[in-house]
């Protein structure tokens, strides 16, 4: 791992810490609010592995919190404007999936979020990381291929979907050649 990955790591690992203690959470308490093992946990917070996005997402709902309020907070609050050059990124270890928080730390609202799957990738969350928000995703490259629940669309370059109630969704990437580029709009309920 890189410096700057094992500092943005380091930044998640102390902000999931710091707000399951702020909430009087143990370790178990947040194991059992989040489906992620205890052992995992343990092992995020003493930064003896990198999380993947959706074990992330699995943290993040049971916090309450986005994805991106998870990785905002961790990098601080910037204020309303974020240089490209300050955008957080943040790469998945086991799938290569590349998360940009487009919009400011201090955003609260509405939150843009830029997406790459890479060819083959896929990331599945529980529909418990995203039931307090609504979101839009907008193909910017490639094809998307999204469950969501039972549903399947498959998205083009250009092609806009609003998810419906929370249920359990998997991005995917069937290409083996080319990377798969999105945008997801968030707004809080």
């Amino acid at each position: 791992m890189s410096d700057n990955v094992n500092s943005i790591d380091a930044r998640i690992a102390t902000r999931i810490r710091t707000l399951r203690e702020g909430r009087g959470w143990s370790l178990g308490d947040l194991a059992d609010a989040s489906a992620v093992s205890k052992a995992m946990l343990s092992k995020i917070e003493r930064l003896e592995t990198s999380p993947t996005a959706a074990l992330l997402g699995r943290i993040a709902g049971a916090l309450n919190i986005t994805l991106s309020q998870l990785l905002a907070e961790a990098e601080g609050d910037r204020g309303k404007l974020i240089r490209h050059a300050a955008q957080q990124r943040w790469r998945d270890p086991e799938t290569g999936f590349q998360r940009v928080a487009l919009s400011p730390p201090a955003a609260q609202r509405l939150q843009l979020v830029e997406g790459e799957l890479p060819p083959g990738a896929r990331v599945s969350y529980p529909a418990s990381s995203y039931g307090f928000f609504t979101q839009q995703m907008w193909v910017l490259d490639g094809t998307l291929t999204f469950h969501e629940g039972n549903v399947t669309h498959v998205l083009e370059k250009g092609d806009c979907l609003e998810l419906s109630e929370p249920a359990d969704c998997t991005f995917e990437n069937k290409s083996k050649s080319k990377a798969c580029r999105y945008l997801v709009a968030l707004s809080m309920k």
